[in-house]
């Protein structure tokens, strides 16, 4: 088990400090980068937000984001998955079928 220690992260010029594990630092780090960019942007194409509105805005932008790559990606191993079984089919069915009788 790993200790937790805090890291300091910013966003739209404010310092958070956020405790995680050593392993998740890295993951942290990005994922905040990545939602400060996303609040700059949200920023500059408001008048005057609050930073609550900022990091609400931001949650929203974000979620969409994950939601529709989530459903893409679901759909994609659905297709996958129903690929492979086609092909398992065909495979059973040449396995089946006695090369002899020909």
């Amino acid at each position: 088990m790993s200790s937790s220690e805090p890291v300091a992260l910013r966003l739209s010029d404010r310092e958070f400090l956020i405790a995680c594990a050593a392993e998740e630092r890295e993951g942290l780090l990005e994922a905040a980068g990545y939602l400060d960019r996303k609040m700059r942007e949200l920023r500059a194409n408001a008048k005057a937000p609050s930073f609550e509105r900022l990091a609400v805005l931001a949650a929203i932008s974000v979620t969409h984001e994950f939601l529709s790559l989530r459903k893409q990606h679901d759909g994609r191993e659905q297709r996958l998955s129903d690929t492979l079984a086609a092909l398992r089919g065909k495979l059973d069915a040449a396995l089946e079928t006695d090369p002899f009788k020909r």
